[in-house]
């Protein structure tokens, strides 16, 4: 009848949906996805030391927090799963929207300007060749 108390069958069904691959992801990072998505389209399936490299000399906004998303990925490849480092390439990565800043700029004869400033959430997965 029944099969155990609620938490443990969600920590059951979880442990089945719990990703295997090295990933790492930040969330609310202060650039937006479309900029994002740009630097993150020039490392996709390149070598992870290579992708690195690059990140380290693309002068575009996003690339100093996708690099740091990628050396954590790569730590948690190496140091939690055991993986060769320099077998590790980019399998995944993409930046989905996260909730916008609003901001209010005074304008003239007492009008507020709304500003939004984009924020998004950032995930890389790699995986072993």
């Amino acid at each position: 009848m029944a099969k155990g108390h609620r938490s443990q069958i969600k920590r059951e069904r979880n442990k089945v949906q719990r990703e295997t691959r090295p990933h790492a992801s930040v969330s609310y990072a202060k650039v937006s996805s479309t900029k994002a998505k740009i630097v993150l389209d020039t490392i996709k399936g390149k070598n992870a030391a290579e992708a690195a490299a690059i990140l380290a000399y693309t002068p575009r906004n996003g690339a100093r927090i996708i690099e740091k998303v990628l050396r954590s990925a790569m730590a948690n490849a190496e140091n939690n799963l055991g993986m060769d480092p320099n077998a590790l390439y980019i399998e995944e990565a993409f930046a989905n929207q996260g909730p916008k800043l609003k901001r209010i700029r005074p304008r003239a004869q007492g009008r507020a300007f709304r500003i939004e400033r984009p924020t998004s959430h950032i995930s890389i997965i790699l995986n072993e060749r």
